[in-house]
């Protein structure tokens, strides 16, 4: 999913007042939160470092949850679009939908990747 795809699906499903921009800085966040607590945990992690996204990334940039995890895009689009209009049963509701995608892709993501390994030393 890209970044453009991510803000029309979201923009088609919970109608907003919300720009473009924040909500790009709404997915930077949650890719960099993916990027350190799930991805760079991992042996097979990319050496280059994620700066995230801002107004200068191309719309077309891919995100980083792959199918079929990738409504967690949606999911935090969503919750963060509730927060910020202070409908907070709707955010409760939507940032459950998040967890549980969020959770999913982790999981998957530790099954089939190799976690760091740290050195064990005996005193």
């Amino acid at each position: 999913m890209t970044i453009q795809e991510a803000i029309d699906q979201v923009n088609d499903l919970k109608p907003n007042y919300y720009n473009d921009e924040h909500k790009v800085r709404w997915l930077s966040r949650l890719d960099k939160q993916i990027r350190r607590e799930i991805i760079d945990t991992h042996e097979d992690a990319p050496e280059e470092e994620f700066t995230g996204y801002d107004t200068e990334t191309d719309t077309d940039t891919v995100l980083l949850v792959p199918e079929p995890y990738d409504e967690v895009y949606i999911h935090w689009l969503g919750a963060q679009i509730d927060l910020n209009n202070a409908e907070y049963e709707k955010f409760n509701n939507s940032n459950a939908l998040f967890a549980a995608a969020y959770n999913a892709y982790a999981s998957a993501y530790n099954r089939d990747h190799m976690p760091k390994s740290t050195k064990v030393r005996y005193y």
